[in-house]
C-alpha cells in the first residue's frame, strides 16, 4: 500500500474521503465495526516498533501509520453510526443556534454556531459558499441549502478530544 503522507491534507474533500475508503479498503457504508477492525489489522502490519531492526522501514511505517490514523479517525467521524448518533445535536445545533463565523478552504465550508459547536462540509461548491456569503439571512441559507445538503463532520469533539489528549 503506497501512501505519501506529505500530500494528504491537500486534496479536494471527496477526493480525500474516496482516497481514505480505497486505502482502507472499505465502501461508503461500512460500519463502524468493520472501520475498526480493519483499522487494527493495518495497525498490526505497519506499527513502527515492529521495525526496530531497520531504520529506513521504520520511517516508512511511522508515515503509513499516521496516514492509516489519520484515514481511521475522518472515516469514523463521517460514518453513517456517528452521524446517526449525533443527528439529535446537530439538528439542535442547526436549527436554534446562529452561526457564529465560517470559513470556506479547497471546498471545505468550516461553519462555527454560537452553542459552541463547529460543523464542516464537504464539497460546497464555491457558488454556494459566495452566496452564503452575501445572503441577507446566512443562517437561513445555510438552512436551506447547506446543513441537508452536504457530507458533514463535527469538528467540535474532535478539538474537546485534542485538547483531553
Amino acid at each position: 500500500m503506497p501512501v505519501n503522507p506529505k500530500i494528504t491534507g491537500i486534496f479536494a474533500p471527496m477526493k480525500k474521503i474516496v482516497d481514505y475508503r480505497k486505502f482502507l479498503g472499505v465502501t461508503e457504508t461500512a460500519p463502524l465495526q468493520e472501520l475498526k477492525s480493519v483499522y487494527r489489522s493495518l495497525m498490526k502490519t505497519w506499527h513502527p516498533d515492529k521495525f526496530n531492526d531497520d531504520h529506513e522501514l521504520k520511517l516508512d511505517a511511522e508515515h503509513k501509520s499516521k496516514y492509516i490514523i489519520e484515514a481511521y479517525h475522518f472515516l469514523v467521524s463521517i460514518a453513517p453510526e456517528t452521524i446517526a448518533a449525533s443527528l439529535p445535536d446537530y439538528i439542535t445545533t442547526t436549527t436554534t443556534a446562529a452561526i457564529l463565523d465560517f470559513e470556506f478552504k479547497q471546498q471545505t465550508l468550516t461553519i462555527q454556531f454560537t452553542d459552541g459547536n463547529t460543523y464542516e462540509y464537504f464539497d460546497v461548491p464555491k457558488a454556494v459558499y459566495v452566496k452564503l456569503v452575501n445572503a441577507d439571512s446566512p443562517g437561513r441559507f445555510a438552512r436551506r441549502h447547506i446543513y441537508n445538503e452536504f457530507v458533514y463532520r463535527s469538528t467540535s469533539r474532535l478539538a474537546a478530544s485534542e485538547q483531553a489528549g
